[in-house]
């Protein structure tokens, strides 16, 4: 309906007046062709049922007498009614008699009559009579008449009621045209007025009133309207001017609100002052009209300003203000010196100031500037600067966002000298942190370590004792069985260094061990010898062929240390190599000096294996740390990192994959050689045929103890554990067959040796007693000898040391 919505009024008033109308006369014209079809069918079914009834009494005759020609001619007289279109004469059983059908036609008739009455089928009127003689049905008459002429009168109707429509539209036509103006005048006057005041915005206009009746009021309406949209429009106008102003200054606001948000999020991503400082300075140059901007650094000890950055406008005015990076301004009593107390300084004309800051930039044609300070947790660190060459060119907004833009700016520069602090004391950290992880990694291997001293020394101090026992009572030996001999000798002694080092090599060099010089170049050919099986005869078995190269300076000093222990680290070098060569190659052993500033001894293996990774070469002097899976233990270089720091040295790798590694030990020459430590040769007596009880659960090492001190000529009396060797004593003692000396070891399980020694002692408090343990080295050097110990011997025993300390018990004994 939007086509009847854009109407002009007239149109709808007129069109409203002739839809009333047309519906009018459609609903009588309805009406009338109803009452004129009820009629004609009521009129019809009488005319029929008397039709029907006049055939009926014609016909009577020949159906009693069952003549049926007769009964024809009397049908055939409906020819005179053009209406009737069949008729059918039924006798008393039902059966058709006679029947009539008009000409032209073919209409079905009804095998046997229905009941008596009428029925209206599609276009035509169905009718059943019966026939009547002497007060009895002796037939049936039914007659089919058509409906044409009630449908012609309905078409002429029709034609009829059409003509009346149109002439009733024409009238109402000319009708409504006067007679609609006394309703739309009024309304489209209003319209008019309306559109005029919606073009001119003109709210004096008024419409005149006519009449009082509902056009009247809604006009008087509308002008009270209009007055009141004249006051609201006039107070309107003022609102707008004012929000104007205020969206004047919001747009302001926001946009220094947008541009601090800016700067926020730019220095926010940065930890680093001085790109802090040059961001601030860069964004405020591009965003705002300034002809000075610097950030300066407040030293409160000197009571200067540092100035930290200035924008590119300064270089015009250098000249004139002097304010070039790391420049200093005195803070002067106003101004400045309120600033650093943390006050926002605004000069909206510097020229009327009396001070040398302010009389600085006026001399550079400056007229006004803000001082903000950079505050931080109520403390002042430095001061934002901005200047304009107009007096009084600062607006309370950009002073307030200068000072909001301060307090950001101080928070971020805080921040990064934090970050920069927190940087350097995490760096600290993490390498105070790497050394005690590195340390204490290495303290629990050490410390477990030394829990398997005990074990390992028990197992080769028979073959030590049998060893140096056959040297010294086997005078008939070959040369071949002595060289066998004093080599096992040599294996036994590092491999004693090597257990009692095994604990240690996380510590320092003690100060108490003995440093005797050492040849590298030689101990590099030892080393050699010692490894050849590995680097030589296991890969050639395999198919693999390792070619070894040496490179020695014939100058190298000798360095002070211990040798067993500069080998051990040499071997275990040579093996990794090897074992970084699985297709073979080539292994060269280096000496070289370093002649810097202090002169070095650097000793070098060098392979051409597979080389390492950087994270690996990282980690690989880690305790544990191995890259060769179940075959390795990751020890080697753990160890051979302890022997460098024992020595005061440093070790460097170079390595990268497919290029081999180098491992360099860098030893400090002394300033005057070690001596060399000459061998004791003190007299001493040795006695002759004691009585000696020995404590050890080692069953080994007691049958060495007592194979080599019966060769002595000793009586050596063993005990398997502490509580049988305290018991073997106080039995000798109550006998008045005590022992001379007691001999027993620390470590045995339920009663150890401290328990045996304060034992014994509690029962003959004379008896020396000697200690022999894996730990009596860290004893000696920690000063733990367990009271009532005598005298404290290291496993491996020596024959001379164990001699020795036999000869000093018994004589502290007798004297």
């Amino acid at each position: 309906m939007s086509w009847l919505e854009k109407l002009p009024l007239k149109k709808k008033l007129t069109l409203v007046i002739l839809l009333t109308c047309s519906v009018v006369l459609l609903l009588a014209c309805g009406v009338l062709a109803v009452y004129q079809s009820f009629d004609f069918r009521r009129t019809l079914v009488r005319d029929s049922t008397v039709l029907a009834d006049v055939i009926g009494k014609n016909t009577r005759a020949a159906l009693a007498f069952q003549d049926e020609n007769s009964a024809q001619q009397a049908l055939l007289t409906l020819q005179s009614e053009p209406n009737v279109s069949a008729a059918c004469l039924y006798d008393a059983q039902g059966n058709q008699f006679a029947n009539y059908v008009q000409s032209g036609i073919n209409v079905p008739l009804p095998s046997h009559p229905s009941t008596d009455g009428h029925v209206f089928e599609s276009g035509h009127l169905g009718l059943f009579h019966a026939v009547i003689l002497n007060d009895k049905r002796i037939g049936t008459i039914y007659l089919q008449t058509d409906l044409k002429r009630m449908d012609e009168r309905l078409r002429v109707f029709a034609g009829v009621g059409l003509l009346v429509l149109l002439g009733s539209l024409v009238v109402a036509i000319l009708l409504a045209t006067p007679l609609q103006k006394p309703i739309s005048g009024p309304i489209l006057g209003l319209a008019e007025t309306v559109r005029t005041i919606a073009e001119r915005r003109d709210y004096n206009v008024r419409i005149p009133i006519q009449g009082g009746n509902e056009t009247g009021l809604l006009t008087d309406a509308f002008n009270k309207l209009l007055a009141g949209i004249e006051e609201r429009d006039k107070a309107l106008r003022g609102e707008i001017t004012e929000r104007k102003n205020a969206e004047g200054k919001v747009q302001s606001q926001l946009a220094r609100l947008e541009l601090l948000h800016t700067i926020t999020r730019s220095i926010s991503e940065r930890l680093d002052l001085q790109s802090i400082f040059q961001v601030v300075i860069r964004t405020l140059e591009d965003n705002l009209p300034l002809d000075l901007i610097c950030i300066c650094l407040y030293d409160p000890n000197a009571n200067v300003l540092t100035v930290k950055g200035v924008g590119t406008s300064v270089v015009a005015l250098e000249k004139e203000l002097g304010l070039t990076r790391e420049a200093q301004i005195p803070i002067d009593e106003n101004g400045l010196s309120q600033c650093v107390r943390g006050r926002l300084v605004y000069e909206s004309n510097v020229t009327q100031v009396k001070f040398p800051f302010p009389q600085r930039l006026a001399g550079a044609g400056l007229r006004s500037f803000v001082a903000a300070p950079l505050l931080v947790e109520s403390k002042v660190f430095g001061a934002l600067i901005a200047a304009r060459k107009e007096s009084e060119s600062f607006s309370s907004g950009e002073c307030e966002f200068l000072k909001q833009l301060s307090g950001h700016v101080a928070l971020a520069a805080h921040q990064a000298q934090l970050y920069e602090a927190l940087q350097q004391a995490y760096d600290d950290l993490r390498q105070t942190q790497q050394a005690v992880m590195q340390q204490e990694r290495l303290k629990a291997l050490g410390q477990m370590a030394s829990g398997i001293a005990h074990d390992i020394n028990n197992a080769i101090s028979p073959v030590a004792l049998y060893t140096e026992s056959l040297l010294e009572k086997e005078p008939n030996l070959s040369a071949r069985a002595k060289d066998y001999l004093n080599t096992i000798q040599h294996a036994i002694e590092d491999v004693s260094h090597t257990v009692a080092r095994m604990r240690e090599f996380y510590r320092q060099r003690e100060q108490q061990l003995t440093l005797t010089p050492v040849n590298l170049n030689q101990m590099i050919q030892q080393v050699i010898d010692l490894s050849r099986a590995r680097w030589s005869d296991m890969p050639q078995q395999r198919g693999i062929f390792i070619k070894v190269e040496t490179d020695l300076d014939p100058a190298l000093p000798q360095v002070s240390g211990v040798e067993s222990e500069i080998r051990e680290a040499l071997v275990n070098l040579v093996f990794n190599a090897v074992d970084a060569m699985p297709n073979g190659g080539t292994l060269t052993l280096r000496t070289k000096i370093s002649e810097k500033a202090v002169r070095l001894a650097l000793v070098e293996v060098s392979d051409t294996g597979i080389g390492m990774e950087e994270d690996v070469r990282k980690r690989c002097l880690e305790p544990f740390f191995t890259t060769k899976g179940e075959r390795g233990t990751g020890l080697g270089l753990a160890m051979v990192y302890g022997t460098v720091r024992r020595h005061n040295a440093d070790i460097e790798i170079e390595s990268a994959p497919g290029k081999g590694t180098t491992l360099r030990i860098i030893f400090p020459v002394p300033a005057t050689p070690a001596a060399v430590p000459g061998k004791d040769t003190a007299p001493f007596i040795v006695p002759s045929r004691l009585r000696i009880l020995v404590v050890d659960d080692d069953p080994l090492l007691i049958k060495s103890l007592r194979d080599t001190l019966e060769t002595d000529g000793h009586v050596i009396v063993t005990a398997g554990g502490g509580q049988d060797g305290i018991h073997a004593f106080r039995t000798a003692f109550e006998s008045k067959e005590p022992f001379a000396v007691v001999i027993t070891d620390l470590g045995m399980p339920y009663v150890d040796g401290r328990q045996v020694a304060s034992a014994i002692k509690g029962i003959s408090p004379s008896t020396p007693i000697i200690m022999l343990t894996g730990w009596g080295q860290r004893l000696v050097a920690e000063g733990d000898i367990p009271p009532h110990v005598n005298q404290v011997l290291n496993k491996p025993p020596k024959l001379r040391e164990l001699r020795e300390a036999l000869a000093q018990c018994v004589a502290s004994t007798r004297s």
